[in-house]
């Protein structure tokens, strides 16, 4: 009897057990039927014309640079230029001493006086003879020698011009100008020094608006640009139509476009690079000479182009590129891609993608491949390929 009591006992132990077990399994089984789809920002990838822009090295130069030198030799009695200013050609900038030059002068004036008397007795003594010789009065002989000494004082006359002339020009030059418009740099003398003449260096004066940017290109890169336009995987830009922007060195973009110049007809044997030069406007003289800047350059036109933003992209364990996208069922799946360049914060995707794929932009930091999730656009896709067009 006890034992079968014992029994009974421990039925009715389970029986009372057994709801409160099986409300412990409920919760799990209804949290698993209502799991929660993960939320992601997707875009949808298609195709645009896209400007293929190089990023190079390089550095401004002046469009003219002159060295200030005089024309005659002397003693420096004034500078008449502020350092650092502007100058236009044609402008004052130093003074030599002009009292032996006007000495010179006046003494040339003197010569051509003398030269002009004796000119004008040649050419009485000349019509004198000419009158007399037509009445055999004079020999041929006398006659010649008249008309010789006429000419002999005629040439001096334009000897002596020429050297009042020269004095002048040397009087000229002694108020030195500026050859060029720009800007002039430090004085090299002072008051009181003696220049030689073509010899001494008395400023620089560098023409800063428009200015060029000289910047280098790989060779290798080059012929991969040709073969591109060959292949007809890019449309060429005209020299003349191709934008050109500069990022100064604290990343800052120039706020004007330039000009493509030209391209070197030789490559460096040295670097193996290629120079090339562009022209910009720079009316506030904030590009300077030696500056070093970075180049954006458009070399071409992609015409489809598939592009997706640089945080879409995944780097697995073998070192590829992988993107997310979201199928028609709804669920995740790994996509490898072949990626091309990085501009403005956009990568160019050259295999991989379709027309019409979705891409994982945000939210793939929380879900697996086979995932389902909820796809919504990426709020910032618009604002991404605006900052890069402006980049560009």
């Amino acid at each position: 009897m006890k034992h079968h009591s014992g029994l009974a006992c421990g039925a009715l132990l389970l029986a009372g057990l057994a709801p409160f077990l099986a409300g412990c399994d409920e919760p799990r089984a209804a949290q698993a039927a209502t799991k929660v789809e993960s939320e992601v920002g997707v875009i949808s990838v298609k195709p645009h014309p896209r400007a293929l822009v190089r990023e190079l090295p390089g550095r401004i130069a002046p469009t003219r640079i002159a060295d200030v030198r005089s024309r005659i030799s002397g003693i420096v009695v004034e500078r008449m230029f502020h350092q650092g200013s502007e100058v236009k050609a044609g402008d004052p900038l130093y003074r030599i001493d002009q009292r032996p030059l006007e000495v010179e002068l006046r003494a040339s004036e003197a010569s051509l006086a003398k030269a002009t008397a004796a000119l004008e007795l040649a050419s009485h003594q000349e019509k004198r003879t000419t009158l007399l010789a037509s009445q055999k009065v004079v020999s041929e002989a006398q006659h010649e020698k008249a008309v010789g000494g006429l000419r002999q004082a005629e040439a001096d006359v334009a000897a002596r011009k020429a050297d009042v002339a020269r004095a002048r020009l040397k009087l000229n030059y002694a108020t030195i100008r500026a050859p060029i418009d720009g800007v002039v740099g430090a004085a090299l003398v002072s008051e009181g020094a003696f220049v030689v003449q073509n010899e001494s260096n008395l400023a620089t004066i560098r023409q800063l608006d428009p200015t060029y940017a000289d910047f280098t290109q790989s060779v290798t890169e080059m012929n991969r640009l040709r073969r591109a336009f060959a292949d007809g995987d890019l449309d060429r830009i005209a020299p003349t139509t191709a934008r050109v922007r500069l990022v100064l060195d604290d990343g800052t973009v120039f706020p004007m476009h330039g000009k493509l110049l030209f391209s070197e007809s030789k490559v460096d044997a040295y670097t193996g690079q290629v120079t090339m030069r562009a022209e910009f406007p720079n009316p506030r003289r904030e590009l300077l000479p030696g500056m070093y800047v970075r180049v954006l350059i458009e070399q071409g036109v992609d015409a489809d182009a598939i592009t997706v933003p640089q945080q879409a992209v995944q780097r697995n364990a073998g070192g590829g590129s992988e993107v997310f996208v979201v199928k028609d069922d709804g669920r995740v799946a790994v996509q490898p891609v072949r990626l091309g360049e990085a501009q403005g914060g956009l990568w160019l995707v050259n295999e991989g993608l379709r027309e019409g794929d979705r891409v994982v932009v945000d939210g793939f930091q929380k879900l697996a491949p086979g995932d389902k999730v909820k796809p919504v656009p990426y709020i910032n896709e618009t604002a991404s390929a605006d900052a890069s067009l402006g980049r560009r």
